[in-house]
């Protein structure tokens, strides 16, 4: 049962008893499993009257299971063979049944291990489990290309999904989960058709989902007399061709995997939304175990000049794939603070072992987080941040901070290049971590985002130079925040920052040559979303705070409300320049939607693999 999908809802009070940290015998696991499998395959096979094997054996013989036709991939590791050998049956060749056709993160093999235990009695103990995500998420998992483009699932950021193909696909596979989910995995076509069975039985509505017919004007025509696929068949279609279990990335990948080998010094820029631009150091140290690490953090607040500093842990998967903690000491009660709080990180880093860029992050809906993008140190000069976040064309005398390591001594104005129109006049102050510098940017300077180059290195579109602040985009452009406060329910915070464009060459707003100019001075309030009239939901959903963070209301029944309705309600987030101006002389403004609801009652299967 190696779907990757959160807990099964109509199980869960019937498995309540089994959880996943304990151990059950498997004939228990077995004959609950029968029983509500029975229970559940009568509504689409009219299977009632038969005992619980002849409606497994029915199943086996339906010609809607597909049989195995493809090469699968050896299990090689010994205690995957052990822990999972006695259900998962081996052939000749060293595949184990249903594993050897599958690849996946080491977050979606940790979530088939509790499912195992939950479900199949599968005895393992923690250091076991550890062991065996390793094992499959070298031999079994995805490759660097395969992995980055979903990063968003592991990182817990909350976006839009724009790679969704079509509305059939949309509808069969991310009407209920991130689409990112099915995207983190590499099935044989065989598998991808049972998981699709899997759904069928396990889901009451997957079946109506499959079957309901779309309006998608991206699908083709049916011919005279044909018949229109049904959406499971386009889906199927869509994920054999996309991520089948046997890819030219994997293959050369697993050529390539070995220990990531990531001690060192590692430079760290640090976006932090309401906090802004962070800057320092992340020392990596080999511990006693392969692929795992002890870090030492220190950071410092381009902003304010405040310093985090911070102490961790992290292991790497696959060769490149990286989850860890770090924190600065106790917990403490700021909700925003991340000296406050013990951050996870995931990170992605590139197969050179240069560079890495992911998320840290903490809440207990992984709501705020760290921004990341390290770069290893060197012998040579390496610029990894430069302060302010953009400069002005016909500014002079301006103060640009570059942030790195292994500057030169004797630094000379010649040694830096910012790009056409921007020469630096003078170095105020040079260290091996810090060049501060006055800087002229001509009126006629390239407007987009400059290379800063130092010597050999080049910070890559670091530096934004613009000739005016065009239009403001709130981000997140859309949000939700959950209402918490009381004993049980904590709150869903949201944090808001306020980013200015300049127009770029093409002088049209929204299109790709913008140029993104980092944060910008406005005020902040919330503003009516007219859904239901005289409701008043900006009065009662929370309160916005001047850095843009906003802080639900407690959940419950709310006597001053009209029918005593929960906090819960639908605000634009409104943010108003304070000194820059549109064509008309008005400040320039922008907002943000956001849906304030109730706090998440059910928490699905996203186990985290850190420790």
């Amino acid at each position: 049962m190696f779907d990757s999908f959160g807990a099964w809802p109509d199980l869960q009070g019937e498995i309540a008893t089994m959880s996943v940290a304990e151990t059950v015998t498997r004939d228990t696991a077995d004959r609950r499993l029968k029983r509500l499998m029975r229970s559940r395959l009568v509504q689409f096979a009219g299977l009632a009257a038969l005992p619980a094997s002849l409606v497994f054996a029915q199943a086996a013989r339906d010609k809607s299971n597909p049989v195995e036709t493809e090469t699968g991939i050896p299990v090689k590791s010994a205690i995957v063979s052990e822990k999972c050998g006695t259900c998962h049956t081996a052939d000749a060749k060293g595949n184990l049944s249903r594993i050897s056709w599958v690849r996946t993160t080491p977050e979606g093999w940790a979530q088939v291990i509790k499912r195992m235990v939950a479900l199949n009695g599968l005895s393992i103990s923690p250091a076991e489990s550890r062991a065996v995500i390793r094992a499959l998420s070298t031999t079994h998992g995805l490759a660097p290309e395969e992995s980055k483009p979903v990063m968003y699932l592991t990182e817990h950021r909350n976006i839009n999904e724009t790679n969704i193909p079509n509305e059939t696909i949309r509808q069969s596979c991310a009407s209920c989960h991130a689409f990112a989910q099915p995207l983190s995995w590499r099935r044989s076509k065989a598998e991808w058709g049972l998981l699709t069975n899997l759904h069928v039985a396990m889901y009451s509505q997957a079946d109506a989902q499959y079957r309901r017919p779309v309006e998608d004007p991206t699908q083709p025509a049916v011919p005279a007399g044909g018949k229109k696929p049904l959406p499971v068949e386009v889906a199927l279609d869509y994920m054999n061709k996309t991520a089948p279990l046997i890819t030219p990335e994997w293959a050369k990948w697993d050529a390539r995997v070995q220990s990531a080998k990531l001690g060192g010094k590692w430079l760290v820029n640090a976006m932090l939304p309401g906090k802004g631009l962070y800057a320092g150091e992340m020392i990596v140290t080999p511990a006693a175990g392969e692929d795992d690490y002890m870090t030492s953090i220190t950071l410092k607040s381009l902003k304010d000049g405040t310093t985090l500093t911070r102490k961790g842990k992290g292991l790497v998967y696959t060769g490149y794939s990286w989850r860890g903690t770090s924190s600065s000491g106790p917990e403490g009660s700021r909700a925003d603070a991340p000296e406050d709080h013990e951050t996870r990180e995931t990170m992605w880093f590139a197969p050179d072992r240069k560079s890495a860029q992911g998320r840290w992050f903490w809440g207990d809906y992984k709501e705020f987080g760290f921004d990341v993008k390290l770069t290893r140190a060197a012998a040579e000069p390496t610029i990894a941040a430069v302060w302010p976040y953009a400069l002005k064309a016909g500014s002079r005398g301006t103060t640009l901070k570059l942030i790195g390591d292994a500057f030169p001594a004797g630094l000379k104005p010649a040694d830096i290049d910012l790009g056409k129109g921007v020469v630096v006049s003078k170095i105020v102050s040079a260290s091996p971590t810090e060049a501060v510098l006055t800087v002229d940017v001509a009126a006629d300077a390239a407007i987009g985002a400059h290379d800063v180059g130092l010597g050999g290195s080049v910070l890559a579109a670091g530096l934004p130079v613009y000739k005016k602040v065009d239009y403001l985009k709130v981000v997140p452009d859309t949000s939700l925040a959950r209402l918490g406060g009381s004993e049980k329910h904590t709150p869903g915070y949201s944090q808001f920052d306020a980013i200015g464009y300049d127009n770029g060459l093409d002088g049209k707003p929204y299109t790709v040559d913008d140029v993104a100019l980092g944060p910008v001075d406005v005020s902040w309030k919330m503003e009516e979303f007219q859904t239901v009239y005289y409701d008043d939901d900006v009065n009662y959903v929370g309160k916005l705070s001047d850095n843009a963070l906003f802080t639900p209301a407690i959940d419950g029944p709310n006597p001053e409300r009209k029918w005593g309705r929960n906090n819960y309600g639908e605000v634009w987030v409104v943010a108003t320049a304070k000194s820059e101006k549109d064509a008309l002389g008005k400040p320039l403004t922008a907002k943000s939607f956001m849906i304030v609801t109730v706090p998440a009652y059910k928490r699905w299967d996203q186990p985290e693999v850190a420790k």
